[in-house]
């Protein structure tokens, strides 16, 4: 450290104010240029390399992280802008890693503070807002410096309309785009220090592919995460009217610099597309704009790339585009990247709701308040709501089914539910009463229908695709029907479906786009549309911007979503009929192992059994679990949509669900052809949901099965050429023996025959036709020795043997001589049973 305090303390001596650049001892000879400051600020591809860089650069492979971050927060300290400037993109990119994804930076989305607690708090330390990195930022703000940022690794949708000369409709990417020079490589953003920061910051995100080896790791434990948490609760506070200041020290730096082009006020959303030259000439800020705008600038940044980077992926083009079973996806998220939108609309929640109870409704709009107060009241309708519908819907209808989707399910069910995130608290006396959604929640609702509708369709149409019998996918469906069915919930988003199905008297049918298109005159705070009273007109508006102006609305209540809901409650019936069968399945076969099995003298079940779900694998908890899941969901789901008990009961009996006299469930719906039974569409539909299932078993050569988990793969080899060399060679023998009439003949067809062979049912006709080419005759099986639980019953027997000072042999004529009389028992209760079936 005292080295670079040296270096640093030259490199700032008063030498370098000179005209003529000075080099330091300690960096490499290199030519000198006299080059005016002020053409070195007009034209940057013109300056010298940057010494310091080099310098940097060069530390950072020789030093370690926490020297490095060291030397980082000096230089920050230390330097003028003029000479951060240089070192800014490169300082950036070395932390959030290349926009191709091949430098990984930092790694923040895998550093977490129990694996390496040192590195992960200087980390959090120097990416604090309050902490270096923001403060270079700020310094640099403050001098008006601009970075490039290639509009290629924007959102496909937002280089799609950039490349075509039209401008998005996000102010964010107003004045900034820059058109290459003759010869150049391609278009750019201009962007300020702070947006070029949160720029990379958000799309490491995306750009960056979690290493091999970390997909365990919990994403709500890593950096990246819990910085999204800070930077969103620093620049959108939940506490206060202004934004907390960069540093509470007795002469900080001037926190915030706002910059000197003003982004473009809210009211640019909701306009048609025009042409680039048409939106630099006709909208740029007035000087004039109110001040009071400039101090939000970093909240409405911050919130603008967050929703841009992870949410404006696709445009409503593209999604009915994608309605097509053909279509090919143009982007995937994963499960990290919507836990960490989850993440931000439950922040955006509590900033919206901070609100204080005079300012929540426009109509008590006044010039008084703070911007930031304003801006808590247009974050989410202004900014979020159009692209997250979006992004939903393609999560809902292109995300696996399995239980990952639980993570967007989470995600759409926080954004649902605003009360949750409010500062107050009801106190009321009731369980009922504490769960009732309040009145002042039906505007959300009515302005958010096509969330809470539609999307709850696109939810049923993925139910009745998954296995209920899955404790996690009962659990999904348990969290959405219990979500909907809070009391005066579903009133309200009746009351919405009527206000959109109203007539349209008044209203102009292109009216419906204008709504959210105010002008574009004046400023931030009277940019704002006038109050509009009509609750219909709001509704009609909402869907029509996120559906466009031909869309087909399904009401949620309708016939049509109604016979969607009563074949998910038929479904779940199946459901907790195949749960408890499976149940009961496990049980029967535990009980009814023979003791002897466990010692590997008997034979083992080596057919296996069908797993159409995880309820083997998790046991009678799981089967409780799903049970309790479903019939909750049931009861959400009847109380929701007002079903009847005979209802159910007509359905479940209509559709051919009830069980046999055995209390086993029936076969898949087949129909008879000339090879056998064939599935039938239900049948297949039964298979694949667990509905209904085929009794499987091995039918193939028992010696030639693949090797288990169990068995020592080459001591079953070796056995195997074994009891195939003596089965060659006593063949006929064995044959003789076991054609004998007497207990003899018995004894032998018992050890030499495989068991149950004569009386096994071939379904397959391909098996069956096998079979008839391929008789068996008596054979030896010496398998069962490369068992690890029959090598582990034998060590054993022995041990004990030894304790009772039995030697290995004595042992050994011991246990052949029980196996015997076993064997023989055996034999004559096989041959009492088949002469009784005789």
């Amino acid at each position: 450290m005292t080295t670079f305090r040296r270096r640093v303390a030259e490199w700032r001596s008063p030498s370098l104010r000179r005209a003529t650049l000075w080099v330091p001892q300690w960096f490499p000879q290199v030519a000198v240029f006299n080059v005016p400051q002020e053409a070195a600020m007009a034209f940057p591809h013109l300056q010298q390399p940057s010494f310091l860089l080099a310098s940097l650069k060069a530390d950072s492979v020789n030093k370690p992280f926490a020297q490095r971050c060291q030397d980082l927060a000096k230089v920050i300290e230390d330097f003028p802008a003029k000479e951060l400037h240089a070192i800014f993109p490169w300082l950036v990119e070395s932390i959030f890693g290349s926009l191709d994804g091949v430098l990984v930076g930092w790694n923040l989305r895998c550093l977490q503070g129990r694996v390496s607690p040192v590195e992960y708090s200087i980390a959090m330390e120097f990416l604090d807002p309050g902490g270096p990195m923001m403060k270079l930022v700020y310094k640099l703000q403050a001098e008006d410096y601009k970075f490039d940022f290639p509009v290629s690794c924007l959102p496909g949708p937002v280089k799609a309309s950039i490349q075509e000369r039209v401008l998005p409709d996000s102010p964010l990417y107003h004045n900034k785009v820059q058109f290459p020079p003759t010869g150049g490589l391609g278009l750019n953003l201009a962007l300020n220090p702070f947006e070029y920061y949160m720029f990379f910051f958000a799309l490491s995100l995306i750009t960056q592919k979690p290493l091999p080896g970390t997909l365990h790791i919990r994403t709500s434990d890593c950096a990246y995460f819990i910085l999204v948490d800070r930077y969103l609760s620093w620049f959108l506070p939940t506490e206060g009217s202004v934004l907390p200041a960069l540093s509470s020290s007795p002469g900080g730096p001037n926190p915030s610099p706002a910059p000197r082009t003003p982004t473009m006020p809210f009211a640019s959303y909701g306009l048609h597309h025009t042409s680039l030259l048409k939106r630099h000439i006709s909208h740029q800020t007035s000087v004039n704009a109110d001040p009071a705008s400039h101090e939000i600038w970093r909240s409405e940044t911050l919130l603008q790339v967050f929703v841009e980077m992870w949410l404006h992926h696709y445009s409503l083009e593209m999604y009915q585009k994608m309605q097509s079973p053909h279509a090919k996806e143009s982007f995937t998220p994963t499960e990290e990247h919507v836990l960490v939108v989850r993440l931000l609309l439950k922040h955006l929640h509590a900033f919206s709701n901070s609100l204080k109870p005079e300012q929540v409704s426009p109509s008590t709009h006044s010039h008084a308040t703070s911007p930031l107060e304003e801006f808590k009241r247009a974050a989410v309708p202004r900014f979020v709501q159009q692209k997250l519908y979006l992004f939903l819907q393609h999560c809902f209808g292109h995300w696996p089914l399995d239980a990952s989707f639980r993570a967007v399910l989470e995600m759409w069910l926080s954004y649902l539910q605003p009360w949750r995130y409010a500062p107050e608290k009801q106190a009321q006396s009731s369980d009922c009463q504490a769960r009732c959604v309040s009145e002042r929640w039906a505007p959300f609702v009515q302005e958010n229908l096509l969330m809470y509708t539609k999307l709850f369709v696109g939810f049923l149409s993925r139910a009745l695709r998954t296995d209920l019998v899955s404790p996690k996918n009962a659990l999904m469906v348990f969290r959405v029907a219990k979500v909907f069915a809070q009391p005066n919930l579903a009133e309200m988003i009746q009351k919405g479906e009527q206000l959109f199905l109203e007539p349209e008297l008044v209203i102009p049918h292109r009216q419906h786009r204008l709504f959210t298109a105010p002008t574009f005159t004046g400023s931030f705070l009277s940019s704002w549309p006038p109050a509009v009273t009509d609750a219909s007109f709001k509704v009609k508006s909402h869907v029509y911007s996120l559906e466009g102006q031909d869309c087909k609305y399904t009401p949620m209540f309708g016939p049509e979503v109604r016979t969607l809901v009563l074949r998910l409650a038929q479904l779940i019936t199946q459901a907790k009929q195949t749960a408890k069968s499976i149940s009961d399945q496990c049980g029967e076969s535990t009980a009814g192992r023979p003791f002897l099995s466990w010692l590997g003298f008997c034979s083992t079940d080596t057919n296996g059994s069908y797993a159409a779900n995880d309820l083997d694998e998790m046991g009678q908890d799981s089967v409780r679990k799903t049970d309790e899941y479903l019939e909750k969901a049931l009861e959400y789901l009847c109380q929701m949509f007002r079903l009847s008990e005979a209802q159910l009961t007509q359905l479940t009996l209509a559709l051919g669900t009830t069980q046999d006299e055995n209390g086993k469930k029936q076969l898949p719906d087949c129909v008879v052809g000339e090879d056998g039974l064939i599935l039938t569409p239900l049948g297949r539909y039964q298979i694949i949901n667990g509905l209904r299932r085929f009794d499987i078993e091995y039918q193939g050569d028992s010696e030639l099965q693949p090797i288990r988990s169990y068995e020592i793969a080459s001591l079953v080899r070796v056995l195997f050429r074994l009891s195939s060399a003596i089965n060659r060679r006593f063949a006929g023998p064995m044959a003789a023996l076991c054609s004998r009439a007497d207990f003899l003949g018995s004894f032998c067809r018992y050890h030499l025959t495989e068991p149950g062979l004569a009386d096994r049912h071939l379904l397959s006709p391909v098996a069956r036709g096998c079979a008839a080419r391929r008789p068996r005759g008596p054979r030896l099986s010496l398998r069962f020795l490369g068992s690890y639980r029959t090598l582990l019953s034998l060590l054993l027997a022995f041990f004990v043997a030894s304790l009772f000072c039995i030697g290995p042999l004595p042992c050994a004529l011991l246990l052949v001589l029980g196996y015997l009389l076993y064997a023989v028992a055996m034999t004559l209760l096989t041959e009492r049973s088949k002469l009784h079936h005789l």
